[in-house]
């Protein structure tokens, strides 16, 4: 026997069953109220939720923050931009330095410094390090902004009577 027609008989039998169980006296549900207990156990269950989420991206970055054994031992010492996507990148990792072209999709090596070559020594390396991130990299102009600041105040009071 074809589907079509399994599919046909069923309907068939199916509409005057539902036509005849619609006349019967089904009690109907009523529509209940909500109630104040309703309502703090959905809270309960978001502030649960919530809570599961928060730890979870609390836990998340803890661990991103944790460091690789070795790691502390490779730091970017220096950076130029060549293009809007382009950069050459100083990197030292222990007593080396490398100098590495950096692109959107490739990352290459184009030149290795050991010992007398390389370019910074170890205790410019050091003192850069202990002097911050935002000194580090602005250290010379910073000390010219200084300049300008002391010169400032020299000069203002010097017109003072």
């Amino acid at each position: 026997m074809p589907v079509k027609s399994v599919l046909c008989w069923l309907l068939f039998f199916w509409v005057p069953a539902s036509e005849i169980m619609a006349g019967t006296d089904i009690p109907k549900q009523t529509a209940r109220t909500v109630a104040f207990s309703d309502i703090a156990g959905w809270s309960i269950g978001l502030l649960i939720v919530l809570s599961v989420f928060f730890l979870c991206v609390w836990g998340v970055r803890k661990l991103s923050s944790l460091t690789v054994s070795g790691a502390e031992k490779m730091r970017v010492v220096g950076g130029l931009s060549l293009g809007m996507r382009e950069k050459v990148i100083l990197l030292q990792v222990g007593k080396k330095q490398l100098i590495l072209g950096v692109t959107p999709g490739r990352i290459e090596t184009l030149h290795v410094l050991e010992g007398d070559d390389c370019l910074l020594k170890e205790e410019t390396v050091s003192a850069t390090a202990e002097t911050g991130f935002a000194q580090a990299g602005y250290s010379l102009p910073l000390a010219k902004l200084l300049q300008a600041i002391k010169a400032r105040a020299e000069h203002s009071r010097s017109d003072q009577p």
